[in-house]
């Protein structure tokens, strides 16, 4: 089955992978799109414009390494929505290896990022296969500014703000509520430094008057990206979303948590924090709309004689996900990454490549650049 399709989309049946899924048809790649309930799965693939025009079949898998591996057997590309990943990835990722595919996922997960590092990272170098978690516009977008600011030689420390306008998925809404349990690190003196979980910041917006409210998020993918980047010494990321009665809300969880839930054993913890996520988003967002839903992403740069700001206006971010996502795929399949084993996006396929996507699909503005140095 598979060998007649390089590319699979698992967890077809949220959000992220009903786009993933749309630009792979875009990509004319052919493509499986598998999950645990099949009938929920092609529900959501129905609804993909232009479907019929697409190479692909809808398969139902269950959720071990056995059944994921002989699924994967023949494809070379395994793109993975299935989370939190803290809790589901590994058994993804054993069977990715054990079927030769490489590995992507969308994860916001610092402690899945950090684990998937640690356990697989070499092992899937050592096959020439790329292990790469957090492909997605909270990450990668900020990821490419970064890069485009370090073209000036000399800047060691980067200053990261990812803004979005939107509601988050139920998938996005589980990932944030399992992160509120993990330790969070910046990167100082390329050391990782404990975030204090409730931290919150008011920050200047570049492009409006308005200011808004940002946290870390998790402490995010890009610290981990960068510890052995002999560029880069510090790293720090906060973000959040436009409304700031949303974030509000973000930084009364944030406190309640360590006040409340922390003190109590881990399987109350998670179990309290899954029922307060569900109750926040249990539905499908709508579909995003260019007019309304809009990104930010802003990158200080700096070092002893210099300095510059990126910054990387766009929309629909959850459609940059499912683009990038699709990419990767798509690069994957014709040439081999620029970087094997556990790397991020602008590692396996170059900043200035995927800007060039992002750009060319109308979901990013030409970066705005100032260097002082």
């Amino acid at each position: 089955m598979s060998d007649k399709k390089p590319v699979v989309v698992y967890g077809v049946s949220g959000y992220t992978g009903r786009l993933v899924c749309e630009y792979l048809r875009e990509y004319n790649i052919p493509f499986i799109a598998a999950g645990r309930d099949k009938a929920k799965v092609q529900a959501v693939v129905d609804k993909i414009p232009g479907i019929e025009t697409a190479d692909y079949e809808v398969v139902q898998v269950e959720h071990t390494v056995e059944a994921l591996t002989s699924l994967f057997k023949g494809a070379k590309v395994v793109s993975n929505m299935v989370g939190p990943f803290i809790k589901y990835a590994d058994t993804v990722v054993e069977a990715c290896l054990a079927a030769g595919c490489h590995y992507t996922d969308t994860t916001g997960e610092q402690d899945w990022v950090l684990h998937a590092q640690q356990r697989w990272g070499e092992t899937f170098g050592a096959k020439g296969l790329l292990l790469s978690p957090g492909i997605a516009q909270m990450y990668t977008t900020g990821e490419i500014a970064a890069n485009i600011c370090l073209e000036t030689p000399g800047l060691d420390t980067l200053d990261i703000l990812v803004l979005w306008k939107g509601f988050p998925t139920y998938a996005s809404t589980q990932t944030i509520f399992t992160i509120l349990k993990a330790k969070w690190y910046y990167l100082e003196q390329n050391k990782y430094v404990e975030w204090d979980p409730t931290a919150n910041f008011e920050v200047s917006v570049p492009g409006q008057h308005e200011g808004a409210i940002a946290v870390p998020w998790g402490g995010t993918s890009h610290p981990v990206w960068f510890k052995n980047d002999p560029r880069v010494a510090n790293c720090k990321v906060i973000g959040g979303v436009f409304a700031r009665q949303v974030m509000e809300g973000v930084v009364q969880t944030q406190q309640m948590v360590k006040a409340k839930i922390k003190p109590l054993p881990p399987e109350q913890q998670e179990a309290a924090l899954a029922e307060i996520a569900a109750s926040v988003q249990a539905s499908m967002p709508p579909r995003e709309n260019p007019r309304i839903n809009t990104s930010l992403d802003s990158v200080h740069a700096s070092g002893p004689l210099g300095r510059a700001h990126c910054v990387i206006h766009g929309v629909c971010n959850y459609k940059q996900t499912g683009l990038l996502q699709a990419y990767a795929a798509y690069s994957l399949l014709q040439t081999a990454p620029k970087r094997a084993g556990f790397a991020s996006a602008c590692q396996a396929f170059g900043h200035r490549e995927l800007l060039g996507q992002l750009r060319s699909f109308g979901l990013v503005m030409n970066p705005i650049l100032t260097v002082h140095s």
